[in-house]
């Protein structure tokens, strides 16, 4: 077996452990330990596709909730991301300033709003991925769909505010890239954001509940995120 192969099958042997700790959790429910993983990317970065193939295998995962987020800024060598937006580009920017960063690249993973680290970085993730998942969960968030309509609901005791923030995502999708870095190329791609949205803001103490509509078959992720793009505090999903 191959060094990539074995740090391949390691990472999945992670997973499966830590997917057996929410196994019978109520669908739609913030399950404890579930981590949320964020992936930068662009389909013109040639560094890029390891990490992408690392996003494929995480979405697999029952204890984590993995969002890739095309950016815009390598459209000029030659190849123009459809999935990316100066949305995206913007968020990578806002949690780099947060931490008192000037650059910004891909393939960037920042987990659970928290740490950045390298997107090819297999063990460090899965680290990471380890320890959030035996954090207290201090928020009890619930989401259902009925009609046409969201329904959010909170329960918590946070010293601080939250942004209820609502994401839509492509499942996955295959590429052929014709021109740029990437050119000849054939990658797929797994829950490519379509939209985050800050629905409003939770002083994180008394009780939350919010209902929108929510239309179209692209599935839905509910997150609580410090204000100030800092910790991710809870996460619930409908697929």
């Amino acid at each position: 077996m191959t060094s990539q192969l074995f740090r391949v099958a390691l990472f999945l042997v992670l997973g499966l452990l830590g997917a057996a700790v929410v196994l019978g959790a109520t669908p739609g429910r913030a399950e404890e330990r579930r981590v949320v993983v964020e992936l930068f990317t662009s389909q013109g970065c040639s560094s890029c596709p390891p990490a992408d193939a690392l996003l494929l295998e995480l979405a697999k995962r029952e204890d984590v909730v993995a969002l890739a987020l095309h950016v815009d800024y390598w459209d000029y060598i030659g190849w123009k991301d459809g999935f990316a937006t100066p949305a995206h580009t913007a968020r990578q920017k806002a949690y780099a300033a947060s931490r008192g960063e000037k650059m910004i690249y891909t393939p960037q993973m920042v987990v659970q709003g928290q740490e950045a680290i390298v997107g090819t970085k297999e063990m460090k993730l899965a680290d990471l991925i380890a320890r959030h998942r035996v954090e207290p969960q201090a928020v009890d968030l619930s989401v259902a769909h009925a009609n046409g309509v969201l329904t959010i609901s909170a329960q918590g005791a946070l010293p601080y505010p939250v942004d209820v923030c609502l994401v839509r995502y492509l499942p996955q999708k295959t590429v052929e890239v014709r021109k740029g870095e990437n050119a000849g190329r054939t990658l797929t791609y797994a829950n490519i954001v379509t939209d985050w949205s800050v629905l409003g803001e939770w002083d994180g103490r008394a009780p939350l509940s919010m209902q929108l509509p929510l239309e179209g078959d692209q599935p839905a992720v509910v997150i609580l995120q410090q204000k100030g793009f800092g910790p991710i505090r809870a996460v619930a999903d409908l697929r």
